[in-house]
């Protein structure tokens, strides 16, 4: 490595960025986020200088990992769309990358259709004949995993579940283990639609040791958060409260606001359904703030914090308040379009508003429930009903 005389700093060589770049997502997998970002940062500065495109997108691309981490999703955003720029007349492989990024932060921001509208238009472009790069196993299993949280989100579980199968099946192909220990987190959620828990329970078993042995302690965290979410869902409360604190903890400590806030939701509903509502109040109470949940930031997870203050209000017998709650939860999430939580919560607005003799407004929460649900594509004789016009809030 030479040394640069006039400011008497090193001076890299261009054939050393790529390990340098290996280096630095090390340290991100790590649960270093902001240490990472500062490396990338000076290694797209380096790359730009030398004229390195490639390494400059890789590095972007980093970049824009680590604003994910932060919560920080428009700079995600901005760093992964000029990664792709970048990299316009390359190999769809080597758009991949970028490519996920992007629809990872509007996953994140609870845009899920322009999500699935980002991977799938990726992919086809990976899958056309003749194409350079056509069919690179790592590109593949990327786009497939990121895929099923938004196809199960919407309620396309068919297609949630082929995602799961096509990216296990690439697996043995990728030496990679943060892509593998993800493909099998996504695989475990297709399964828990399914009521397979044990085989769910199994795949995050094998994910989480995978991520021990090669000491990735950021897809660890998302492990015990996906095993916390698996127990939750099979009413086996002690085990997810374990598994979500400590996926709460492991988060906190590496600086990854976003994806804390959500373990946080997630972990409220499960000490609500143990009969620690005060402690999940508590936990709650933060979070309805535009700097930690909310369209930019979660809108999802924003929605299933107001569901759950509704729930708590009317276990009160606050009625009021419930439905200020509920009616804000739709709010946010009718621009997601997340069918099973819609459903969920226009059947506990459409009750509430039963019993306290609004039965026409009732009928219009169930209406808009039901109109989610049947979406183009899902019913088997004529068009889908229309969402109705009338909402029932405001």
């Amino acid at each position: 490595m030479a040394e640069n005389s006039t400011k008497g700093i090193p001076a890299h060589e261009p054939d050393d960025i790529v390990p340098r770049l290996a280096e630095a997502r090390d340290v991100l997998h790590w649960g270093a986020a902001a240490e990472a970002a500062e490396i990338f940062r000076v290694l797209q500065e380096e790359a730009a200088r030398l004229g390195l495109v490639t390494e400059r997108a890789a590095a972007l691309v980093g970049l824009g990992d680590c604003a994910l981490e932060a919560g920080e999703l428009s700079e995600a955003r901005d760093h992964f769309a000029e990664a792709e720029l970048l990299l316009a007349d390359a190999p769809p492989a080597c758009r991949a990358p970028a490519r996920r990024g992007r629809a990872t932060a509007h996953l994140l921001a609870g845009e899920l259709r322009y999500c699935c509208h980002l991977l799938e238009t990726a992919l086809d472009e990976l899958n056309e004949p003749g194409t350079a790069g056509a069919g690179d196993p790592r590109a593949l299993l990327a786009l497939h995993t990121t895929a099923i949280a938004p196809y199960v989100d919407l309620g396309a579980y068919v297609r949630a579940a082929r995602a799961a199968e096509l990216a296990l099946a690439l697996t043995a192909e990728v030496d990679d283990p943060v892509l593998v220990a993800g493909a099998l987190r996504g695989a475990a959620r297709t399964l828990v639609v399914e009521g397979r828990f044990a085989e769910a329970g199994t795949a995050l078993a094998r994910a989480r040791e995978l991520c021990r042995s090669r000491r990735i302690r950021t897809e660890l965290a998302h492990c015990h958060r996906a095993h916390g979410y698996v127990h939750a869902q099979d009413g086996r409360l002690g085990a997810a409260e374990r598994e979500l604190r400590t996926a709460r903890a492991m988060l906190a400590a590496k600086r990854a606001p976003l994806f804390t806030v959500q373990v946080e939701v997630e972990l409220a509903d499960v000490l609500r359904r143990r009969g620690k509502a005060d402690e999940a109040a508590a936990l709650l109470a933060p979070l309805l703030t535009p700097a930690a949940l909310g369209d930019e930031r979660g809108a999802v997870h924003a929605g299933g914090a107001h569901r759950l203050l509704g729930l708590m209000a009317e276990d009160r017998g606050d009625t009021e308040s419930a439905e200020e709650h509920y009616c804000a939860a739709l709010s946010l999430l009718e621009r997601t379009g997340a069918a099973g939580d819609l459903a969920d919560l226009c059947r506990l607005l459409g009750d509430l508003l039963r019993r306290t003799g609004r039965t026409e407004a009732a009928l219009n929460a169930y209406r808009t429930g039901l109109g989610h649900r049947a979406a183009p594509g899902t019913t088997t004789l004529g068009p889908a009903p229309p969402v109705p016009l009338r909402r029932p809030c405001g």
